[in-house]
């Protein structure tokens, strides 16, 4: 490759890289572009450890001719069992192991060596490779995201001649650069979802960050807690109660999701979340459907847990619905992304009365006098109450109990949500 096509491959990484062009893209033009400047190569595979709570990271492969495999794959952690010891005779491995940056490999030395995460090298055709670590330094990393692993291959029985070696060690670092630049783009998202819920991070990659900076927004708002959970606590031993209070978020913050709800802050065992729509009886109708799904998914996470032979409970739902504040609070160096207004202290409060009418499920007037008739005809009054810190008393309702008890009636309900 001459030194203009080089130059010119490293321009289109560059510009690819600013344009937030996808990782698979970034390899496959990559590879095109180099198999037309005279690198021979006939596959590339390029991975990044990352910062998730599920994966460890994710890779990205190209071939000359069709196959069976994807172009990009996630992985788990490498730290245990099978993955572990894959990882442990894996080339890569090998050379952090051995301090080298860059390694040529043969079918010759696969065979001696047995590295795995080859794939199916030799099967293919593939005669030689060569396999790079890029290590970005202890102000470059992030989380486990500290090297840029990759492997260039080609069908030549003599292997990349010195120009295509040259040429790769040149252009790899570039192409990395811009893979690194999407993958921490990718993990800001990721964070921003993980930590502060899928409508604000939005928000604030889109640049809503300045202190004090909200809107008023009218909001179904959701809060949930769990029955008895600081009882279960004290009687379970330390490391069983992440996994306990993880189990039941999750299967409250799927059911949110699946029904376009956004949880806004998890609060020890307590979920807050709101629902939001340009037709607010809409958006109480997901509610609805996402207490119901919350109902499903705890039936068989507890069927799942007793089958274990570990503790089990029930969750307390409130709903209701008003104008609340959603935006930026705190200080100047640390921000909460989050909803405030006496509508959230009042949904608190409501779920906190369904222990007092022993009812897992309650709504507020305003909540219920928004639905449309076939709604409201699902919800009964549990009474009048007053609510602590709350002027003013109102009705509570909760599902009619027909709706557990008969099977016709949880049919008609269930086909309601279903609408």
């Amino acid at each position: 490759m001459n030194t203009i096509r080089r130059l010119e491959l490293m321009n289109w990484l560059a510009s690819a890289g600013l344009t937030a062009l996808p990782e698979n893209d970034l390899i496959r033009g990559f590879c095109e572009r180099a198999r037309d400047g005279g690198v021979q190569i006939s596959r590339g595979l390029v991975f990044i450890d990352t910062l998730h709570p599920i994966f460890e990271g994710r890779g990205f492969r190209w071939n000359d001719t069709e196959t069976n495999e994807s172009d990009a794959f996630e992985y788990g952690s490498t730290d245990q069992g099978e993955a572990a010891a894959n990882w442990r005779r894996s080339a890569f491995f090998y050379m952090l192991e051995n301090g080298h940056d860059e390694l040529q490999i043969s079918v010759a030395d696969i065979d001696s060596q047995q590295f795995s995460i080859m794939g199916d090298f030799v099967n293919s055709g593939h005669k030689h490779c060569i396999a790079f670590v890029h290590r970005f330094g202890e102000a470059g990393s992030m989380g486990q995201m500290d090297c840029l692993y990759s492997y260039w291959a080609t069908r030549r029985d003599d292997g990349f001649s010195a120009p295509e070696l040259a040429a790769l060690r040149d252009l790899v670092p570039v192409l990395g650069l811009a893979i690194k630049s999407a993958a921490q783009a990718e993990i800001a998202r990721t964070l921003g979802r993980v930590y502060l819920g899928r409508d604000a991070a939005e928000q604030v990659l889109r640049g809503k960050i300045s202190r004090g900076v909200t809107e008023r927004i009218k909001a179904v708002l959701w809060f949930s807690d769990l029955r008895g959970s600081t009882g279960i606590s004290e009687k379970i031993g330390p490391d069983e109660i992440i996994p306990f209070l993880n189990d039941y978020a999750e299967a409250s913050i799927a059911a949110i999701h699946d029904s376009g709800g956004d949880v806004l802050k998890l609060i020890g065992d307590g979920v807050l979340a709101m629902f939001t729509h340009e037709d607010m009886g809409h958006a109480k109708h997901c509610a609805l459907r996402a207490e119901h799904q919350f109902r499903r998914n705890m039936i068989e996470l507890n069927e799942r847990r007793e089958a274990d032979g570990r503790p089990v409970t029930t969750a307390y739902v409130g709903l209701h619905v008003g104008e609340v504040f959603y935006g930026n609070i705190g200080s100047d160096d640390r921000l909460d992304f989050t909803v405030v207004g006496p509508a959230v202290n009042e949904v608190s409060r409501i779920a906190s009365m369904c222990s007092s009418v022993d009812r897992p499920l309650l709504a507020s007037e305003a909540f219920r006098g928004g639905l449309d008739a076939a709604g409201r005809a699902h919800l009964v009054s549990t009474g009048r109450f007053a609510l602590r810190g709350i002027g003013g008393a109102q009705h509570l309702y909760t599902l009619d109990p027909d709706i557990a008890a008969d099977e016709v009636v949880r049919g008609k309900y269930e086909r309601y949500l279903a609408g």
